[in-house]
C-alpha cells in the first residue's frame, strides 16, 4: 500500500516600495537579505547565489569557501517571474532527487510599488515529513520572515 501525504502549498506575499525591475533584481540578490542563520553549510553563511538564467545554480557559500547547492533556477523571466527548484531535504541537506518548487511573481502596483507573491509547492515530495515542512516554510522563521528581510533590503 502506497500512501501519499498531501501538503498545501505555502503562499506568502509582500508589497515593496520599489519599481518592478529593482524588486526582481533585489530578490535575485539573495545574499544581500537572506537570513544568515538559515544555512546548510558547515561554516557560517557568507553568500547566497542564484545564477540569473534558466538552468542556473542556486547555492550558498560558507565562510570557509564551501559551496552547498540548494537547487536550480528552472525559469527566469525578468522582471515578472522566477521559478526555483528547492532541493533541500527535511534533514536540511541538499538532495538532488528531491524537487519542490518556489515560484516568485512580481506585479507592478504603481510606479514605485511592486507586489511580490511567493508560492512554495509540491511539498508532497517530502513524504511523511510534508506537513511538518509546510508548517516550517509557512512560519515566521520560514518564508514570512525571509520576505520581511527582503522587503527591508529592497
Amino acid at each position: 500500500m502506497n500512501i501519499q501525504i498531501a501538503a498545501a502549498a505555502v503562499k506568502k506575499s509582500v508589497t515593496v516600495e520599489a519599481p518592478i525591475e529593482r524588486a526582481f533584481s533585489a530578490f535575485a540578490a539573495m545574499g544581500d537579505w537572506w537570513v544568515k542563520t538559515h544555512t546548510i553549510a558547515a561554516s557560517d553563511q557568507k553568500d547566497v547565489t542564484m545564477e540569473p538564467r534558466a538552468g542556473g545554480r542556486w547555492y550558498e557559500t560558507g565562510m570557509n569557501g564551501e559551496q552547498c547547492d540548494w537547487g536550480k533556477v528552472a525559469e527566469w523571466q525578468p522582471p515578472h517571474r522566477m521559478l526555483l527548484l528547492w532541493q533541500i531535504s527535511a534533514d536540511w541537506k541538499f538532495d538532488p532527487d528531491l524537487i519542490t518548487e518556489v515560484e516568485v511573481r512580481f506585479t507592478e502596483e504603481g510606479k514605485n510599488r511592486t507586489r511580490v507573491e511567493l508560492e512554495h509547492r509540491k511539498l508532497e515530495a517530502y513524504g511523511a515529513a510534508a506537513k511538518a515542512m509546510a508548517e516550517s516554510f509557512g512560519s515566521e522563521g520560514g518564508w514570512s520572515g525571509l520576505l520581511a528581510a527582503y522587503a527591508k533590503a529592497c
